[in-house]
């Protein structure tokens, strides 16, 4: 099994499970068990899924999942969970093109989060989203 396709079972059971509480009866667990702040994390070579395609699954509460789970949720909180909104670092990136694109489902205080962008190279999206798509530590 991929690290790939073990990200998406995970992410696919957290949904499940949120789903099962969520219509579960009044009995059950409370919601309060479930994870509020966590997303499921691609980076992908171009502009499309390709065989150099890396995941994580990070969670939040508390940080795990990721190889910088605590810095990339510390950035996610003080951003409200609007990975746009991180403030970009000052760094020169070599002006190669070598398209990434990043992807990142989940949800952050309650509220869905939906983001696709896709940067010239690695540098420039990791000096625009911080820690959060840093996969590779």
């Amino acid at each position: 099994m991929t690290y790939l396709t073990r990200v998406t079972a995970a992410a696919g059971a957290l949904l499940s499970a949120a789903g099962l509480l969520a219509a579960s009866p009044a009995h059950a667990a409370p919601r309060d068990d479930l994870p509020r702040n966590w997303l499921s994390l691609i980076v992908t070579r171009g502009d499309a899924p390709t065989r150099t395609t890396r995941g994580a699954l990070l969670l939040c509460d508390p940080p795990q999942g990721h190889p910088r789970a605590a810095e990339a949720c510390t950035e996610l909180a003080a951003a409200d969970g609007d990975i746009a909104r991180i403030p970009a670092d000052n760094v020169l990136c070599p002006m190669i093109y070598a398209p990434v694109t990043a992807y990142a489902r989940g949800q952050w205080n309650g509220r869905p989060v939906d983001f696709r962008q896709t940067y010239p190279n690695a540098c420039v999206m990791n000096a625009r989203t911080g820690a959060v798509f840093a996969l590779d530590g």
